[in-house]
């Protein structure tokens, strides 16, 4: 019998999003979020990738590190957290493995002084460990009648965001900094990160949300997430 052979980590994804939190539940609903996949340890060689900059996407295996134990039965958000589903039948974190699977879109290639792909879209925490990269490929990979259950259609950007003066004064100060700052605060929160269990209720809750270097507080009223306050954070 072969040995069973441990994961390592091929790279290490830094992304806008430093806490679970806020972090978009699939790939491509924040397109403003741009990340860098770092090569790292022996698998940082530009022959690595040679020919990766013919595809525009890419599939990325991940570990779900801060994750430590599955679960048999989860509620998918999707559902509104009311229902209970079999794990393999989502796509929980809360895996035997670990493993997640994820598409982003590759923008850009770095072969000096380190191996970096750019990539858009990426719904992962900042820090992931990146375990195998695949060239997305269309014609066996998008299957046009497919059926996909309970998550056969994008969901509906179901809320407005608006931006108080505080909120719109730090957005300008940060522009040259910063520039898609603004856009990637609405991509995120319009998709209502909120827990399920919240939406049900008419009480309003201020809640933070980690982007990049910057702290955002929120709270949501008549389908309208209102941005109170934007700051850095302190390092």
């Amino acid at each position: 019998m072969k040995s069973q052979q441990q994961l390592t980590p091929i790279a290490i994804i830094r992304t806008p999003f430093p806490e679970k939190f806020s972090v978009p539940r699939q790939p491509g609903l924040a397109p403003s979020a741009l990340a860098q996949i770092e090569l790292v340890g022996n698998y940082q060689h530009a022959q690595a990738i040679a020919g990766i900059e013919q595809f525009s996407h890419l599939w990325l295996t991940f570990e779900f590190h801060q994750h430590s134990s599955w679960q048999e039965r989860v509620r998918p958000p999707r559902l509104g957290g009311n229902e209970q589903l079999g794990v393999f039948a989502t796509r929980s974190p809360f895996r035997p493995n670990q493993l997640g699977l994820s598409v982003v879109e590759l923008v850009a290639v770095e072969t000096e002084p380190k191996v970096v792909l750019t990539v858009r879209g990426a719904d992962l925490v900042d820090n992931t460990p990146i375990v195998d990269i695949k060239p997305y490929i269309p014609y066996v990979d998008a299957i046009s009648d497919a059926q996909a259950g309970f998550a056969q259609q994008k969901p509906e950007e179901s809320l407005k965001v608006k931006f108080l003066e505080a909120a719109e004064s730090t957005l300008t100060r940060e522009s040259e900094r910063t520039p898609e700052l603004k856009a990637l605060i609405t991509e995120v929160l319009r998709q209502d990160p909120r827990p399920a269990y919240h939406k049900s209720q008419e009480n309003q809750r201020n809640y933070g949300t980690a982007l990049l270097n910057y702290n955002i507080r929120w709270y949501v009223q008549q389908n309208t997430v209102f941005v109170e306050e934007i700051s850095l954070k302190e390092l």
